[in-house]
């Protein structure tokens, strides 16, 4: 009896077995409708494994740019719209004081159904300049002389949450300099010839003394903390407590604040003092601040104000299309921005309808995790002892994968919105409220200890992030979705898809600010300088090579060393998975001729198709075909599986040598190259997920410098909405003040813009 059931057992594992390997092989073959098998795998990879993802995935009417990630994105939209317009219809649940009320709320007024929004016209935004303080442009009543700069920059930063000239935060964060946008900015904005020039010119002063992206960081170890009575004199328009007062807290005067740009706020000081001591000075200095106050509000105001800002975005970006085809559908703005000011609430919304397989996504984490540090221990090129930081910082990464669970609690949800309340007929003032209650709470995290269980992405977001100061990976529900993850997707698609995501965040952990940040989270530098010089030489080799494909080698050379290793973590831990299962590797018996390990290179293609979309002049990321076609370039694992001759498009003779991280900027310029090869690789640039680094510490309250130039639209159309509906009784008294009183802050470099210069022939010849 005992022999018969042993043999029946073994019968029924064979046949699960056989089972398992049918339905691998059916999952595989569900990968082919994209991709086009008339294409040399060796000769082009992202035409043979996305040449028909355009077919099969038509992008909405409208669209410039369209790939995995802004389709998914529309379909984790749709998820979220239809939940929303079911509670609605499902009793008027906009009574009550819910958190899921007042996300309905929030939601309604967005969707304007009664016209409000239209009817209303410019008047909630007057409403709002009138009480920051009024405005040259549309305020009956200004007067320049009489103007209150510091009761403005109170109000801004201390009651509204608006940045302008500088921020300040309970946090550890940089927002930095990006010298190519300023430049792109500024050549738009001067093509429209608008009144505004001095607004202009004194954004360019103001990012002139900034610091650059990969200098930024350094920030930290240039300037110790101070003093808060030494702060309030380097910049005595800073006043800390006047905010802090609205939560009754209160820092006291020796209490130590981190600047991280200290030499910026004294120099802004000097030109604030310099603009205020003259009425064409205050005038510009007002202009500035009020168009900072003006532009966030843009979205919430009526069609005339969102057709101008298109146009601008239109010109800043090269798009090609008319404005009114470039302003989304209202739902999808509306989901949008609902999920942005209650992600809380969108992400339980979310999860309940989409979200499964969080065991086996946190499972293939660890997986990954685990290939990643083997991958460091065979970098020879790197000291033992870096070597050895390097494994130790990887296995103490933590990772948060899918949600938080307390949004799954509807009481402790509703606890977290308590004293919100909105209007379904009030959307500008909505949003003003919203960003006010963010406010407080960044201000009552003041000497709290940190939350490391504290996502800073709502979990509907088709994307992911590495926090810096935690140490952490977090990969929200929104991109656990296909063609990134599915419990019923093939392992391949899986481990090439998310795996990959995984292993990319992972990358930054030992890469750029993350060598100054040791296991624990605390800045504590990690690499040797021999480490560093190394590094240095074989980082000039990935940077030409993606000059060679006519994009700017060194701006996204960070994300694309972070692809490299990845997919080289990604596919460790699928062979290692596969090893446990050798009949899945083996080929298709249904006719599709390829294995497990080529249909991983296949998912990883896939998860980064596209179809020809607007360049993304900003964006640190190269365009998807040349990282899908410069990362497999340069793997081993890619030539040893598609066995591509040596000398073929996907297997070139020389490679680069890998290496875990960028360490700084390689020497000398890598610039826009104009290669055929070039030319043909730029028809994907457009946004995509972001490796986004992430800084939280529970005491400090740290300043940092802003530049302003982070998405300047249409000037002109834009006061021109204004002003058709206001008059204008206090035009500027002098068109061409002198904006830069110190001339030694103007910028001396200027950067080439793909797709700007023909703004140039339109600029006014003075």
């Amino acid at each position: 009896m005992l022999v018969y059931f042993l043999h029946d057992f073994s019968l029924h594992k064979e046949a699960s077995e056989e089972s398992k390997e049918l339905e691998s092989a059916r999952k595989l073959s569900s990968m082919s409708p994209a991709m086009d098998l008339t294409v040399d795998p060796c000769e082009d990879f992202y035409g043979f494994a996305c040449g028909n993802w355009a077919r099969e995935n038509p992008a909405p009417a409208g669209k410039d740019t369209w790939d995995t990630f802004t389709n998914l994105n529309r379909k984790n939209q749709l998820v979220l719209r239809d939940a929303l317009d079911d509670l609605m219809k499902r009793g008027g649940s906009l009574d009550g004081s819910s958190a899921e009320v007042q996300a309905l709320r929030y939601y309604a007024s967005c969707m304007d159904q009664d016209g409000k929004i239209e009817e209303l016209g410019a008047a909630p935004l007057l409403e709002l300049i009138e009480e920051l303080g009024g405005w040259n442009v549309s305020s009956e009543n200004f007067q320049a002389m009489t103007w209150d700069f510091q009761q403005t920059v109170q109000k801004m930063h201390n009651r509204f949450n608006i940045g302008g000239l500088f921020q300040w935060k309970i946090e550890v964060g940089l927002l930095l300099r990006n010298e190519t946008r300023e430049e792109a900015s500024k050549e738009v904005l001067l093509s429209i010839r608008t009144q505004m020039r001095e607004v202009i010119e004194f954004e360019v002063s103001l990012a002139s003394i900034t610091v650059p992206d990969d200098e930024g960081w350094k920030e930290k170890k240039r300037y110790p903390k101070m003093p808060l009575r030494e702060l309030q004199y380097c910049a005595p328009f800073a006043y800390l407590n006047e905010a802090f007062s609205q939560v009754g807290k209160r820092i006291d005067e020796d209490e130590p604040v981190l600047v991280l740009a200290l030499d910026y706020l004294s120099r802004l000081s000097n030109l604030a003092k310099a603009l205020l001591a003259s009425t064409e000075g205050k005038i510009v200095l007002g202009n500035y601040m009020m168009w900072h106050a003006v532009r966030p509000t843009i979205p919430f105001l009526s069609r005339s104000f969102r057709d101008a800002a298109d146009v601008g975005l239109k010109d800043l970006v090269g798009g090609r299309r008319e404005a009114s085809r470039w302003e989304a559908s209202r739902w999808e703005d509306c989901v949008a921005d609902a999920t942005e000011a209650f992600g809380d609430v969108a992400g339980a919304l979310f999860v309940k309808d989409r979200f499964e397989g969080k065991v086996q996504a946190e499972e293939m984490m660890m997986e990954v995790k685990e290939a990643f540090a083997r991958n460091l221990v065979t970098l020879s090129w790197m000291e033992k002892k870096t070597r050895h930081a390097a494994v130790v910082k990887t296995n103490a990464t933590t990772f948060l994968i899918g949600h938080p669970d307390f949004i799954l609690d509807s009481a402790k949800l509703s606890e977290m919105y308590d004293g919100v309340n909105l209007k379904p007929d009030a959307y500008l003032r909505n949003a003003i409220l919203m960003k006010q209650r963010a406010l407080r709470n960044t201000l009552e995290n003041l000497n709290k200890q940190i939350d490391r269980t504290q996502w800073h992405m709502p979990p509907s977001t088709v994307n992911a992030y590495y926090a810096l100061d935690l140490n952490q990976v977090v990969i929200p529900a929104g991109i656990l979705q296909p063609p990134f993850f599915s419990p019923d997707s093939p392992a391949a698609a899986n481990y090439g898809g998310i795996g990959v995501v995984m292993g990319h965040e992972l990358a930054h952990a030992v890469q750029g600010q993350g060598r100054e940040y040791d296991k624990d989270g605390n800045m504590n530098a990690w690499w040797s300088d021999a480490d560093a010089r190394r590094f240095d030489r074989r980082a000039e080799c990935f940077a030409r090579e993606f000059a060679n494909f006519g994009v700017d080698g060194t701006q996204a050379l960070n994300e694309n060393l972070a692809d490299s290793g990845g997919l080289k973590a990604a596919y460790a831990a699928f062979d290692a998975w596969l090893s446990r299962r050798p009949r899945r590797s083996r080929r298709s018996r249904d006719g599709f001729k390829f294995t497990s390990r080529q249909m991983f290179f296949v998912g990883y293609a896939q998860a980064l198709c596209s179809v020809e979309a607007v360049e993304a002049l900003f964006d640190k990321h190269s365009p998807k075909r040349i990282r899908v076609v410069a990362a497999l370039k340069n793997s081993d694992d890619f030539r040893r599986e598609f066995n591509c001759r040596r000398g073929s498009p996907m297997n070139p003779s020389r490679k680069c040598k890998e290496v875990p991280s960028r360490l700084g900027r390689p020497r000398g310029p890598v610039g826009w190259a104009d290669s055929e090869e070039g030319r043909r690789m730029r028809a994907s640039l457009s946004p995509h997920h972001r490796g986004v680094d992430v800084w939280r510490h529970p005491v400090d309250v740290g300043f940092q410098a802003v530049s302003g130039n982070d998405g300047l639209v249409s000037v002109l159309r834009l006061l021109l909405c204004v002003i058709t509906q206001t008059p204008n009784p206090n035009p500027n008294p002098n068109p061409n003040p002198n904006p830069n009183p110190n001339p030694d802050l103007a910028p001396k470099k200027r950067i080439f813009v793909p797709n700007m210069q023909r703004n140039l022939n339109a600029l006014p010849q003075e």
